[in-house]
C-alpha cells in the first residue's frame, strides 16, 4: 500500500509539471551516503539560499535524506572563475578546519563548474570529485552574443552596472553582502575566448575532441559532467521566456538556453541531452519542467549514489 501511495504521489507531481518531493521512505536509507561530504556550488547570479528557498531547489534535503553530508557554497553571484574559485577554496579549508573533512565531492551548476575546476586544479588534495551540471566548459554563445552586442551598442557600462546591482542584491538577501561582484569579469570568463584561456591553464578532465569525453580521473580526482538540450519546457515557468531569447545565439545547435550540448562535456559525460533547460537542471523554478521528464532531484541522488559506489 505504501508503495502504491508513493507512486501515486509521484505521478501526481509529474502531471503538475513539478519535481517529486523526497519520499519519507528515503529517510532511513543510505543511498546517497558518500564517504566525503557533498558541496553544492551555484552558478552565475546564484546563491546558496534565499530564506527557505535553495538554489538547488529540494536537492540538499533529498541528498541528506539518503545519508549524505551536504554543504552549499556561497560565492559571488557574479565574478571571474578564479575569484569565485578562491572563495570556494576558503570555504573548503574552513570546513576542513572546523569539521575535519579531508576531501569534498563538488557538485556544480553552470559557472560553478569552472569555480570547482579551479579548486580541483590548485588544491587537488581537498577534492575527491567534480560533477558539473550544464556548465559551459567550451564557453557560452550567449556570453559571446551579449559581449558583442553591448560592445557594438556602447552599453557595456550600463548593462554591467545593472547586473552588478542585481548580484549585490542576491548576495545581500542570501546573507553575504560582503562578497565582491563583477559581472563583466563573469561574462568574460564565460565567453568562448575566456573559457578557452581557462581550459588552457586548467585542463584537468578536458575532452580530447570538441564533443568527446575527457579522462575520468586526473590527479586522483574523478570528473563527471552532464547537460541538457531543451529550452521551452513549461508554459508557467517565467525563466523559459528568458532562455528562449538567449537560445537564439545558438542557431540550430542543441542547447539548454545558455549552454550548448558539446560545451557541457568534461571528464566522464554522464548524459548531454537531458530534456531540461538551464534552470530545470537545478529543479527551478520551484520544480516546473516538462511533463514526464526525468526528475532533476533524482539525478542528484543518483550521482551521489554513483560517488558512494566509487568509494568517494
Amino acid at each position: 500500500m505504501k508503495r502504491l501511495l508513493a507512486r501515486a504521489a509521484w505521478a501526481a507531481a509529474c502531471l503538475c509539471g513539478t519535481a517529486a518531493a523526497p519520499l519519507a521512505a528515503h529517510a532511513t536509507d543510505t543511498y546517497t551516503q558518500t564517504r566525503h561530504p557533498i558541496v553544492l556550488v551555484h552558478g552565475l547570479l546564484g546563491f546558496d539560499s534565499l530564506g527557505p528557498v535553495n538554489y538547488f531547489y529540494g536537492v540538499p534535503d533529498a541528498l541528506r535524506s539518503g545519508g549524505a553530508t551536504v554543504y552549499t557554497a556561497s560565492v559571488s553571484a557574479s565574478n571571474s572563475s578564479e575569484v569565485r574559485g578562491e572563495q570556494l577554496l576558503r570555504e573548503l579549508r574552513a570546513l576542513h578546519a572546523v569539521h575535519g573533512h579531508q576531501r569534498f565531492n563538488l557538485v556544480a551548476h553552470s559557472h560553478g563548474g569552472h569555480t570547482s575546476r579551479y579548486v580541483a586544479a590548485v588544491a587537488p588534495e581537498l577534492v575527491a570529485s567534480v560533477t558539473t551540471v550544464h556548465t559551459p566548459h567550451g564557453g557560452s554563445k550567449t556570453a559571446d552574443g551579449v559581449e558583442g552586442l553591448t560592445s557594438w551598442t556602447g552599453t557595456t557600462g550600463p548593462v554591467s552596472a545593472i547586473a552588478d546591482a542585481l548580484s549585490r542584491l542576491l548576495s545581500a538577501l542570501s546573507g553575504r553582502p560582503e562578497l565582491p561582484q563583477n559581472s563583466l569579469a563573469a561574462l568574460q570568463s564565460l565567453s568562448t575566448r575566456g573559457a578557452q584561456d581557462f581550459n588552457r591553464r586548467f585542463p584537468q578532465g578536458q575532452p580530447g575532441s570538441a564533443c568527446g569525453q575527457g579522462p575520468a580521473i586526473v590527479n586522483g580526482i574523478r570528473y563527471y559532467s552532464s547537460g541538457g538540450t531543451s529550452v521551452l519546457t513549461h508554459l508557467l515557468d517565467p525563466a523559459d521566456g528568458f532562455l528562449g531569447a538567449t537560445s537564439v545565439f545558438f542557431g540550430f545547435e542543441p542547447n539548454d538556453g545558455l549552454v550548448g550540448r558539446c560545451s557541457s562535456h568534461w571528464g566522464e559525460v554522464l548524459r548531454d541531452d537531458y530534456p531540461w533547460n538551464h534552470v530545470d537542471a537545478i529543479n527551478h523554478t520551484f520544480g516546473l519542467r516538462a511533463w514526464f521528464t526525468p526528475d532533476p532531484v533524482a539525478f542528484y541522488r543518483a550521482q551521489a549514489h554513483r560517488l558512494r559506489q566509487a568509494g568517494l
